[in-house]
């Protein structure tokens, strides 16, 4: 390839890298680790790519072609676009997907409505391992910017990867047990600057091979705490807190007015939180080793990975709760005439404490986690492929209080394994059978000791089929799976899952139909039946119930897809009846001063319909013009008498792009509405209306034998109040207001 650049010359794109190198802090290298990978060449110009770049995955053993459920693949320059600080936040723009997101640093996928133990995050066909169904404040322990590529499986076809994938899988491909032998040295790295929160990351990734196949990556990043373009708290929570203090001083009269005045000096100092978020800072640093052995008929690997994140806990409510009872002390010892001096120089003390302790919780993670595959072509007769793999986790956590007191310590001692066995008979009719095993040691030590220990087991089986008809392609698929929860305090628990789905593609012309019909079980996760204790981060007290059955779920599901040399079109139309769906309801009640979350279970029922598309409307030899769209909206409601409604649905948005590409130059501007969520449940505000406009430029060069791409986005650009709806904080912490980040990323 040629040495020189093809667009710009090579001096100017070293005086830039060498510009946004200088102006990155030595201590805030980052998060985009490895993430540059695959930057597109000036050759991928012609390709104009919208909010879903594609629709194929691999993530599915058997399907090459289409799936009978939508799915989505980001790779390439359309991952780099998207890639933020969590998983949650790098899909979340991809129809029917939304983040729950917990400031920045941590954000959970929700697919189709659903979050939580019901969508399955992996690390190259394994589960995460974390912490992070157990609290919406956990961060998902995969790092985006070391992905290959993240797949999105929607529906219960998942059954592949378990139980508790009822709603979809997410998987993110890291590549660090190499399954190939590279051709000398392959490498990728990235340098990313922002200046909300005066961010920075730094990442790389390498690969090479001899005498074994070997891999070795590493990250660092760094933000502060970020801007926001207005109040901490949403006007709407505002207003809620001035009317329960109005209510509470007419209720008490005259006797209350010096709590209530205390209360509202409190709320103000709440409302001082304007034009940025406290606790919303966050730096982390991993990396990995990996190699393999590679032979004729297949491989055998490993790989190790550390994992270091600390970041501050947003939304205060830690802080809210030892404020009340601090308060609520303050009442009982003001009743006691006979102490009331000790009483006085004691809330004296109290308040000088609270002074010294102010700020906001931090978190403080580490997880080291081994990594082992094999596999063999033709291992016997009648077999084509044979595959193991197996990880282990060492995960824990420490929440730190302001004081610099240990909180609570959550620890997650697991191991996961799958054997798959593939078959092709030649004639069309290809299949994947095999078992999956996994076992879970949960523990919480401290204050926010909500949930008990418990160890849980695993084990499953599953077949999964495809046969190739002349007219169609059927799918289809079988799993059980037998889980058992055995908590330290409590009788132990035990289910059985079965879960069995159906489908056809059907091609015709530039159109694929897919239909898809399948039942679905998932057991209860520990955390709902055992849960039992305040939940600060949540500013509730959850009560978990020992009694909840599984949880069971017949699902439909139509995707078309369309598309030609200047348009393409996918929609799908889904809907899950429920039987026995696990859910949160808010009783109303109060217990350490904290309202009740307890868990429950009824009949419910969900639908919805995602929508995407691009048009070009200009094409010629070096570039394109291309229009991009993207809808979508999903209902739920529960089975109970009063309020149906489910918490924290997501709400509906339509999103416009444009994209232009010439020559090695690209401009992205999209646009996506959000709109009013109103549809809530008892004890939960309606989010407001939010408009979401980014603008992506880049410019890709080849440097030697390798890519260059440099590129600037701004997100949020008219810098608006913008709330998610699926996070638990979201009337505590908005998103960041506007944000630009600059960026280099090779690829050699």
């Amino acid at each position: 390839m040629d040495s020189r650049l093809t667009c710009k010359s090579g001096r100017l794109v070293a005086l830039s890298l060498a510009a946004l190198l200088a102006a990155t802090p030595p201590t805030a290298f980052a998060e985009d680790a490895a993430s540059a990978g695959d930057a597109a060449s000036a050759e991928d110009a012609d390709e104009p790519q919208g909010f879903s770049e594609e629709v194929v995955v691999t993530a599915h053993a058997l399907s090459g072609d289409g799936l009978s459920e939508a799915a989505v693949v980001l790779q390439g320059e359309a991952l780099q676009r998207d890639l933020a600080d969590n998983v949650g936040a790098t899909i979340a723009r991809q129809p029917g997907i939304h983040n729950a997101s917990f400031g920045e640093a941590v954000g959970r996928p929700v697919v189709h409505g659903m979050g939580g133990p019901r969508v399955r995050v992996m690390e190259d066909r394994i589960d995460a391992m974390d912490a992070s169904i157990t609290s919406g404040d956990h961060a998902v322990t995969i790092e985006p910017f070391l992905a290959n590529q993240v797949e999105v499986l929607k529906g219960p076809s998942t059954l592949l990867y378990g139980s508790g994938a009822i709603g979809g899988v997410v998987g993110i491909h890291t590549g660090r047990i190499p399954h190939t032998m590279p051709e000398g040295v392959d490498g990728r790295a990235t340098v990313r600057a922002g200046d909300n929160g005066r961010r920075s990351n730094v990442g790389f990734r390498l690969d090479g091979g001899g005498r074994f196949a070997w891999h070795v990556d590493g990250f660092t990043r760094s933000a502060g705490e970020y801007d926001i373009p207005g109040f901490a708290e949403s006007a709407r929570f505002r207003a809620a807190e001035e009317a329960e203090e109005e209510e509470e001083h007419h209720e008490e009269g005259e006797e209350g007015e010096d709590h209530e005045e205390h209360e509202g000096e409190g709320h103000e100092d709440e409302e001082e939180a304007f034009g940025h978020l406290p606790g919303s800072q966050a730096d982390g640093q991993g990396g990995a080793i990996g190699f393999s052995w590679i032979g004729e008929r297949g491989f055998v690997g490993a790989s190790i990975s550390r994992l270091n994140y600390d970041y501050g806990l947003p939304g205060g409510a830690h802080a809210h709760h030892h404020e009340e009872e601090e308060e609520h002390h303050d009442e009982e010892e003001g009743h006691d005439d006979e102490h009331e001096v000790d009483h006085e120089e004691e809330h004296e003390d109290e308040h000088d404490h609270e002074e010294e302790v102010e700020g906001d919780v931090t978190l403080d993670l580490e997880q080291t986690r081994f990594d082992f595959e094999g596999a063999v072509e033709d291992p016997f007769a009648g077999l084509s492929a044979l595959n193991f793999r197996f990880a282990s986790n060492d995960y824990a956590h420490t929440e730190i209080e302001p004081s610099g007191e240990v909180g609570t310590r959550f620890a997650v001692d697991s191991y996961e394994g799958r054997i798959e066995l593939a078959q092709t008979d030649g004639i069309g009719l290809d299949g994947v059978g095999g078992m999956q095993f996994a076992r879970r040691s949960f523990s919480a030590i401290g204050e926010e000791a909500f949930v008990p220990p418990v160890d849980t087991s695993s084990v499953g089986a599953f077949l999964a089929t495809e046969y190739d008809f002349d007219a169609f392609d059927l799918e289809s698929g079988v799993r059980m799976e037998r889980v058992k929860h055995e908590p330290q305090h409590g009788s132990d628990a035990s289910f059985t899952a079965m879960s069995a789905s159906l489908g056809a593609v059907v091609p015709t012309g530039n159109a694929l139909l897919g239909i898809h019909g399948g039942y679905s079980a998932r057991a209860p996760a520990a955390e709902e039946l055992y849960s039992d204790g305040p939940h600060l981060a949540t500013n509730s007290f959850e009560v978990g119930d020992p009694s909840l059955d599984v949880e069971s779920a017949w699902h439909g599901s139509a995707t078309l897809a369309w598309e030609d040399d200047r348009a393409s079109i996918s929609a799908t139309a889904y809907a899950t009846a429920f039987r026995d769906h696990i859910y949160t309801y808010t009783t109303g009640d109060v217990e350490d001063g904290l309202p009740v979350i307890r868990y429950g279970q009824a009949d419910a029922s969900l639908r919805g319909l995602d929508l995407a598309g691009s048009v070009t409307v200009a094409k010629h030899a070096v570039g394109h013009v291309a229009l991009t769209f993207m809808a979508d909206t999903v209902t739920a409601s529960v089975d109970v008498t009063g309020n149906d409604r489910l918490p924290r649905l997501p709400p509906s948005r339509l999103g416009l792009g444009v994209r232009v590409a010439h020559r090695c130059y690209s401009a992205d501007v999209d646009f996506v509405r959000v709109f009013q969520q109103d549809e809530v449940a008892d004890f939960e505000l309606p989010t407001d209306a939010y408009n979401d406009l980014r603008l992506h430029l880049a410019a890709t060069y080849n440097v030697g034998g390798g890519t260059l791409r440099a590129f600037l986005q701004g997100r949020n650009l008219t810098d608006e109040e913008q709330r998610h709806h699926t996070s638990i904080i979201k009337d505590l912490a908005p998103a960041p207001g506007r944000t630009l980040i600059a960026g280099l990323e090779m690829a050699f």
